[in-house]
């Protein structure tokens, strides 16, 4: 089992690594500058956190947090930044691409017809990984930077299946949580493609930037694990603190909530807004995503607002009892003592309102 976590732990950061260097390849293809190149230097990063990962957590997750996931989109994104910003000046030539692909594989069928000789398994090769290279220079840059966008939003759902997990989240929870790095990855692919792909933005480089830096904001949920775990309790924890009872009974629904009306689905119905209304900008798409936002923010808002008076009714209701109100999430520390256990045990989770509750015994 060590070593399939081992295994997972280099597979993954080395597709991140790959993935990347890709990514400043096409810059450099597209700028025709080589300077370029040093934004692969940004791969140190991620090869630091993958020694120190190894080193002193045997290659297995952090509480929350997902450092390979964060150093990959330090990695990744300036490289979409670039090909998107350099998106204006290319233009796509199929017919000559189409010719000079079919002079490539005429070349290369008579070098494999020349090549009899000892080397000729080698020619073979070296000629078969010039064809390869030649038929994908010929691809349209728009293509490329659109297939590097989905296969960055593919890989962060796959990377982060494979990463190892940590010890504070179950398999049950990564499945939720690769269930919704889907969709919202669905989300942000349509609203980078939908709204740069559209004319009069990409006539104006603010708009780009505003859009880029929006669709960057959007991609820091990635490496945050907060929305299926539960921010434990500690014992400390006062039945007067109402807002931090309240953050500890619903953490995962409030990080769900605070994502969609902060990060995600709250900027992207700005930006539209600020497109359609300022802008004049206007096409089918655009209206029917930005209505879809106006209708996940609202429910988002009436989520909140469920929450709240459900927890303010619980609270009222134990009072009227006399009961003693606690946080109900399990113990803060997984691996706690003994002692703690004991101590924990002195303290009144909140039930289900619709069962019955047995007052605790003075110690």
């Amino acid at each position: 089992m060590e070593l399939m976590v081992l295994l997972n732990a280099l597979v993954t950061r080395l597709l991140f690594v790959l993935h990347s260097l890709i990514g400043v390849w096409r810059v450099t293809a597209v700028k025709k500058e080589p300077k370029y190149w040093l934004l692969a230097l940004l791969n140190l990063l991620l090869c630091l956190e993958t020694g120190l990962t190894l080193k002193f957590k045997q290659g297995k997750g952090y509480k929350w947090f997902s450092p390979a996931i964060f150093l990959y989109l330090i990695c990744i994104v300036p490289s979409l930044w670039l090909l998107e910003i350099h998106h204006g000046t290319q233009y796509c030539a199929n017919e000559p691409g189409a010719v000079q692909v079919n002079v490539s594989n005429q070349d290369f069928n008579q070098s494999r017809q020349s090549s009899h000789g000892s080397e000729g398994t080698d020619h073979h090769i070296i000629q078969t990984a010039k064809v390869f290279v030649n038929q994908l220079s010929t691809i349209c840059e728009t293509v490329w930077t659109l297939a590097l966008h989905q296969t960055f939003l593919l890989l962060l759902v796959v990377g982060r299946w494979l990463l190892p997990i940590g010890v504070e989240i179950t398999r049950d929870q990564l499945s939720q949580l690769l269930l919704m790095f889907v969709g919202t990855a669905a989300d942000i692919l349509e609203f980078a493609s939908e709204t740069l792909d559209i004319e009069d933005v990409r006539n104006n480089y603010a708009l780009i930037n505003a859009i880029l830096a929006v669709w960057t904001w959007s991609m820091l949920q990635f490496p945050l694990d907060l929305a299926v775990q539960h921010i434990g309790c500690k014992p400390s924890t006062s039945a007067r603190r109402i807002p931090s009872l309240l953050l500890c009974r619903y953490s995962a629904e409030l990080w769900n909530i605070g994502v969609s009306l902060f990060i995600q689905d709250g900027p992207f119905f700005i930006v539209r807004s600020i497109l359609m209304g300022h802008f004049r900008i206007f096409n089918q798409m655009l209206v029917f995503f930005t209505a879809k936002n106006i209708l996940v923010v609202t429910l988002q808002l009436y989520r909140l607002a469920v929450i709240t008076l459900d927890f303010r009714a619980t609270i009222l209701q134990k009072s009227r009892k006399g009961e003693v109100c606690c946080c109900p999430c399990e113990p803060y520390e997984a691996h706690a003592s003994g002692h703690q256990e004991n101590e924990m045990k002195e303290f009144v989770a909140f039930p289900p309102e619709e069962e019955s509750q047995t007052p605790s015994e003075d110690h």
